[in-house]
């Protein structure tokens, strides 16, 4: 049966992980794999998620089933965190949703869905974008195609050359991808002036939002970081949007996701949630309960909520703070654009003008581990090793 097949390359980031792994020079610093590290260098568990967690095993008396689209206790606590309990949409009965295997579940669900309804549809995505939103989305039969976005020159958004690509090329009916904040590769996000003009424009076009909200709360703030999609729920007559709870809750391993889509009437979301359901039942029937037992209970006490958005807030005004220290110490001659663009960016990830070959470099001379791309996780680092990491920078790039 496998005699036809051939053996495929590890995923880019994973190898550069592992290859990491086995460097034995203490000083190495992996700035490459995209998970949130505290100041030791290990990822948390955070204290509202060890607190809700030993509750729940407690009380816990069934491991049955819960059903095809999830908690529905899940869903409207999510709903309401990114849009806010006093969104119009939450009352208007046009949201349809499902808990999904993370963001990465989330986005294939929202693409099945697409193609159910539109499947000659295209989805336009940033250049770049993270590596999995194109075999995540086109194994659905959805064809992508790309918009400009980011500028290796400038290190910020392209934002005309963007709206000029979509109004020319995009036709009515196709989904265009945006990163709700903290923008996977680049950091570099929408103001919300962008967004103020971006979603009128696509409106206008008849393009359909498709925005992926992976990591709320860990921007500028929570409701900086959820401007864009309350924006576009408030004005956009359809809307698919993912959420995902690996980093703002650390849940990495129990796969917490959510997929919301805002359909014209309640009576098409009615349609679209039994989609929802039997999507989900052809991919993986029923999705993982612990993880979102774990978020519904923290978000639906009081307590417990305000504990996570602390912690949350420590987290967020970590990676500020060491975003500030490598922007002071790569603010030199040759490299101040990059100390500004440091800190115009948001969230775990930059991306810095660095070649494949001087990635090569900082790898094997200096053991600073980033992708080819120049992508970098802030979170990877630490006082202590911040001067080394910008030092060893401005050696590749001089």
């Amino acid at each position: 049966m496998f005699d036809h097949l051939d053996s495929l390359p590890p995923d880019a980031i994973i190898a550069m992980m592992q290859q990491a792994q086995a460097d034995g020079r203490a000083h190495k610093v992996d700035l490459g794999v995209g998970v949130y590290k505290d100041a030791t260098g290990a990822v948390p568990i955070m204290r509202a998620v060890k607190a809700a967690e030993q509750r729940i095993l407690a009380e816990e008396k069934t491991k049955s089933y819960v059903g095809t689209t999830g908690r529905a206790g899940f869903r409207d606590h999510v709903l309401d965190l990114v849009l806010g309990a006093d969104h119009p949409a939450c009352a208007s009965g046009r949201l349809a949703s499902s808990q999904a295997a993370g963001g990465s579940g989330a986005l294939r669900i929202g693409a099945q869905l697409a193609f159910s309804a539109t499947p000659n549809a295209t989805v336009w995505v940033s250049t770049p974008t993270w590596a999995n939103h194109v075999p995540l989305i086109g194994s659905t039969g959805l064809r992508l195609k790309s918009y400009p976005y980011y500028n290796r020159q400038t290190l910020g958004v392209d934002y005309e050359d963007m709206l000029a690509h979509l109004d020319a090329h995009a036709e009515a009916g196709d989904l265009v991808l945006l990163h709700g904040c903290c923008h996977n590769p680049t950091g570099a996000d929408l103001s919300p002036q962008q967004w103020d003009r971006l979603v009128p424009f696509l409106n206008d076009r008849g393009l359909v939002h498709f925005i992926d909200l992976a990591y709320l709360g860990l921007g500028r703030g929570l409701d900086e970081d959820r401007y864009g999609l309350r924006l576009a729920a408030r004005d956009c007559p359809e809307l698919i949007f993912t959420v995902s709870a690996s980093k703002n809750f650390g849940l990495y391993k129990e796969r917490v996701g959510l997929l919301g889509v805002l359909c014209k009437t309640p009576e098409q979301a009615g349609v679209v949630q039994s989609q929802l359901g039997a999507i989900q039942r052809t991919l993986i029937s029923m999705p993982p309960d612990h993880g979102a037992q774990i978020v519904e209970r923290i978000l639906g006490d009081g307590e417990l909520k305000r504990d996570w958005l602390d912690e949350l807030a420590e987290m967020r005004e970590r990676m500020r703070g060491l975003r500030r220290m490598l922007s002071d110490a790569l603010d030199v001659q040759g490299g101040e654009h990059i100390a500004r663009a440091v800190t115009d960016q948001n969230g775990m990830f930059s991306m810095l003008p660095v070649t494949p070959q001087q990635a090569e470099r900082l790898r094997d001379d200096h053991a600073i581990y980033m992708t080819d791309s120049g992508r970098i996780n802030i979170a990877g680092a630490n006082a202590g090793n911040i001067p080394r990491v910008a030092e060893a920078l401005l050696d590749v790039l001089s």
